[in-house]
């Protein structure tokens, strides 16, 4: 019932994305708008720990608190040139509802984000922030009431709602041309990446560069102009949750098998009778039962390597941060900066990690977990 929708979306998309307005118009809006450039900040403390060069993509100081924005201003141009007037959007962390909800408003269009009710009770500060938007917070009330439970109710509404309607997805997920698309607009950060590199070191090459993955769209962008530069090695940090044997884990890469799930075929967690298994993350945008299917690819074929980061390590790579550069990350980034513990880093090497987004979403699960209060 959506092969409409996707095909026309298909047919369009590349056409709208290299025009000159468009273009122009996403430029504008990622620096006058959104705040790029991000920073990319040397580390000094963290640097001294690992005995190498740390650099933090800062993604947490763009508008909304995430990478996420840079996505939603390209869709939303997207979806306008279409003639789209309704929006509709899953979220985990409530990072890309929030940042759609913005944008919706900045274009004064009606906007719909699906959340899962357990997200939802843990975020509760962004799903403020989205209704202070104008946004209709709407909960997953199925399965594990997470990310996965979402998505499934987004996909329901945009069959019903197949006219009028823009299905702005949120990271390297789904049918395609989502995954491509997304990719590409996220690829604004490793293109950043390259010059601001240049500048600061005379190579536009780092040694490693780190991102976390759960749908892996802050990972997609931040890999993106270094996927044909075999000398840089490409980090992904899945979540491993309580341990990967633990059967609680949201690690798709480490656990999961060949299958399909919300149009892509991927790495999915599932049983043998190929039934998903529910996901569990510390992190609500880490906690979806798939990947997207870049990643898997990259994956199998070696150019990318995906380590497992437990919620412990996230947690204490998140105190360690805060406490030593002053900056709280999201429990999403955490694990990123948890995987340089299982990297083998040398003196001069150069490191980048992307700092996807803020952790003012999860101050009540660092307060709880933390023994904050």
């Amino acid at each position: 019932m959506l092969i409409p929708n996707i095909e026309n979306l298909k047919e369009n998309y590349l056409r709208i994305m290299n025009s000159e307005s468009f273009r122009k118009d996403f430029k504008t809006l990622l620096e006058d708008y959104a705040g790029r450039p991000s920073p990319l900040y040397h580390a000094d403390r963290l640097s001294d720990h690992y005995g190498c060069n740390i650099w933090l993509k800062r993604e947490d100081l763009n508008h909304t608190g995430s990478h996420k924005v840079n996505n939603t201003i390209g869709q939303i141009l997207l979806a306008n040139e279409m003639g789209k007037k309704r929006i509709i959007a899953e979220t985990g962390a409530g990072q890309h509802g929030v940042a759609t909800a913005t944008v919706c408003a900045l274009m004064g269009l009606e906007c719909v984000v699906y959340m899962g009710e357990t997200d939802i009770e843990r975020q509760a500060p962004n799903v403020a922030r989205m209704k202070m938007l104008g946004a209709d917070v709407r909960p997953a009330i199925s399965g594990s009431r997470t990310l996965k439970d979402a998505t499934n109710e987004a996909l329901r509404d945009w069959i019903a709602n197949p006219l009028d309607t823009f299905y702005l997805i949120g990271s390297v997920v789904g049918p395609h041309p989502y995954p491509d698309m997304v990719a590409r607009l996220q690829s604004v950060i490793s293109g950043e990446i390259q010059w601001q590199m240049r500048n600061k070191t005379g190579n536009s090459n780092p040694d490693y560069v780190v991102a976390c993955v759960g749908g892996g769209s802050n990972a997609a962008g931040s890999f993106y102009h270094f996927l044909d530069e075999p000398e840089v090695q490409l980090i992904g940090a899945e979540a491993a949750g309580e341990g990967l044997t633990s059967g609680k884990t949201a690690a798709s890469i480490a656990m999961g098998e060949t299958g399909v799930i919300h149009g892509s075929m991927t790495n999915l967690m599932q049983t043998d009778d190929g039934q998903i298994t529910e996901p569990y993350s510390i992190s609500a945008g880490l906690d979806y039962p798939g990947i997207g299917p870049l990643h898997a690819w990259l994956a199998k074929s070696g150019r990318a390597k995906y380590l497992a980061v437990t919620d412990q390590e996230a947690l204490d790579a998140a105190l360690q941060l805060t406490q030593k550069e002053g900056i709280i990350p999201a429990l999403e980034s955490a694990h990123a900066l948890a995987a340089l513990n299982q990297l083998d880093l040398k003196s001069g090497e150069n490191v980048v990690v992307t700092v996807s987004g803020r952790g003012d979403k999860d101050m009540k699960t660092y307060m709880e977990r933390l023994k904050l209060t």
